[in-house]
């Protein structure tokens, strides 16, 4: 190890340098360390490798191949040899990335443990499953060790600081990353060699109840943990990535939902949700694309509503954040409980107001038609890009144009965009130069803005923390419903509702903008959606 650094320092080449160097003067081959099998491992004691610095990698029938450093040594040569029943072939690695590679594959506890470094040794307490699955094998009791589960408890612990909604444990070519999405960016958290990928995703599949053993097909579970004496529900989903898996880990705060007047909506767009949510029949729907915010907004409004003075229940998969006063029925299809049966069996118990997580399907659509019409005010949530283009969705799941206007109430599409960090944000003068970014948009959107994102270590230096809800706010008009039965061109029902009192999207965010709330940057993604529509809807009306 100290000879090849000095020769290093010496001929000022890097490790990968060197290796080739020795390499090519040897006649040998560079190694690959990362292709080395588990079979051949088994070949070469652990002991004979850490002593000699040498990695197994892979065996032929007469031959096996080994990764080293010192290509002349003949005594590792002998032992190995004789250890393995087979002719060694040498190829070259640095010594380091020798010493990694034998700790990795021959003792992963190892690995797990120096990533851990100074983290607090009480961690594996400091984040507890409640309900923990016991033990069944030896496999299982071997990813429930202390190492493993000190990390994954550290894993929960940062994204629960960083005020993470998913981790994502995703597979590299060697390897593999832990990203956390905040205010809806991922963001890299550390990487994690192998054998560590692979123990921290098993824990996780046991802590979500899940075959450990199947690796090829996808999976979903979900678990409850207590952190610093919180509770929190997460939602595991695995997929099968080139022979590995992927892992998502979305974190719930069942005590976290917001009131309406906390979701950063504009006052505006606030007073015209109240005024939806203060029907007492009809529907209502919340639209808009994954990750936008439509599950805390209606959780804000059943807030509002639960005053205990009226039936609240709801249907939903899965249940986010539990409501006091509100009865709230789980999803689950292997027991035949889906939307559609939940909807039927809700309207025989007396409900004053009906939440439906999700309108799925043709069925869930009419029932939910039908109990608005028999005096029952019903939430639901959409997947559409803007309210109006909640109409045509309705339509495509088999509702008639008539008994869509007859029960529609309003929409609320919405969309979530970034606040500048406050503690790190610049103002922008009005003589101040603007970027060349900032320029451009300001000239494609005529708003110049008012603040520019810096970043410091409270916003991770990203430049903004926390997320607020941007929402246009569809009420219908006298007007509107009758053109909605006339099945009128999307065109035209924009235009009715904007005359109505909406405000696009794109001008709530603006708002922001003028207001030092965001940047001009925020908008763009915005925008884009609703620019993708505006365009579709031109083509639908020329045709």
């Amino acid at each position: 190890m100290a000879a090849w650094s000095a020769v290093a320092c010496a001929c000022r080449l890097d490790d990968a340098s060197l290796a080739a160097a020795v390499a090519s003067r040897f006649r040998l081959n560079v190694a690959a360390l990362e292709t080395a099998e588990p079979r051949t491992l088994k070949l070469v004691p652990e002991s004979l490798a850490r002593r000699n610095t040498v990695l197994p990698l892979r065996e032929i029938d007469r031959n096996i191949f080994v990764a080293t450093s010192t290509p002349l040594d003949l005594d590792a040569e002998q032992s190995i040899g004789f250890a393995a029943g087979r002719t060694p072939v040498f190829e070259t690695a640095p010594p380091a990335a020798l010493g990694d590679a034998i700790d990795t594959l021959y003792s992963p506890d190892r690995v797990v443990e120096a990533i851990l470094g100074n983290v607090e040794d009480d961690l594996t307490e400091a984040v507890r499953l409640i309900d923990e699955p016991v033990a069944e094998n030896l496999s299982t009791q071997e990813f429930s060790t202390a190492p493993v589960v000190k990390l994954a408890n550290f894993i929960l612990h940062e994204a629960i600081r960083e005020r993470a909604s998913d981790i994502h444990i995703e597979p590299a070519r060697v390897g593999g990353a832990v990203r956390f999405r905040i205010d809806g960016v991922l963001r890299t958290q550390m990487q994690l060699p192998a054998a560590a990928f692979v123990r921290v995703v098993s824990r996780v599949k046991i802590l979500g109840k899940l075959n450990i053993a199947d690796k090829m097909r996808p999976q979903d579970g979900g678990a409850r943990i207590q952190i610093d004496s919180r509770a929190y529900d997460l939602r595991i989903s695995t997929v099968p990535v080139r022979e590995r898996e992927k892992v998502v880990i979305r974190i719930l705060d069942p005590e976290g939902s917001p009131a309406l007047d906390k979701l950063g909506m504009a006052p505006a767009e606030l007073a015209r949700v109240r005024q939806l949510i203060s029907f007492r029949e009809g529907v209502v729907i919340v639209t808009g694309p994954t990750g936008s915010g439509k599950a805390t907004t209606m959780y804000g409004a059943l807030r509002q509503l639960a005053t205990g003075e009226i039936n609240i229940m709801t249907v939903e998969d899965p249940v986010e954040y539990e409501l006091a006063g509100v009865t709230q029925i789980q999803v689950e299809s292997k027991r035949d409980v889906t939307f559609a049966s939940s909807l039927r069996a809700i309207l025989r118990q007396d409900p004053d107001v009906v939440f439906v997580g999700e309108i799925r399907d043709a069925e869930t659509a009419d029932i939910a038609v039908q109990a608005s019409m028999t005096g029952h005010l019903v939430l639901a949530t959409l997947h559409t890009n803007d309210a109006i283009g909640t109409i045509p969705r309705l339509l495509d799941l088999g509702l008639s144009p008539v008994s869509t206007a007859a029960c529609l109430r309003g929409i609320v599409a919405q969309r979530l965009i970034r606040r500048v960090c406050e503690n790190c944000h610049q103002r922008i003068a009005a003589d101040d130069e603007l970027t060349p970014g900032e320029a451009e948009l300001a000239a494609r959107y005529n708003v110049r803005p008012t603040v520019r994102a810096v970043g410091c270590k409270r916003c991770s230096s990203s430049g903004y923390r926390e997320r607020m809800a941007r929402s246009e706010v569809l009420v219908a008009t006298p007007t509107f419903p009758d053109a909605v039965a006339h099945s009128s061109p999307p065109l035209v029902l924009q235009q009715l509702a904007v005359t109505g009192g909406m405000r696009p999207i794109r001008d709530v965010a603006l708002d922001a903008v003028r207001n030092g709330i965001t940047t001009i940057e925020e908008v763009e993604p915005v925008d884009g959606d609703a620019a993708c529509e505006h365009d579709h809807r031109q083509r639908i009306t020329r045709r």
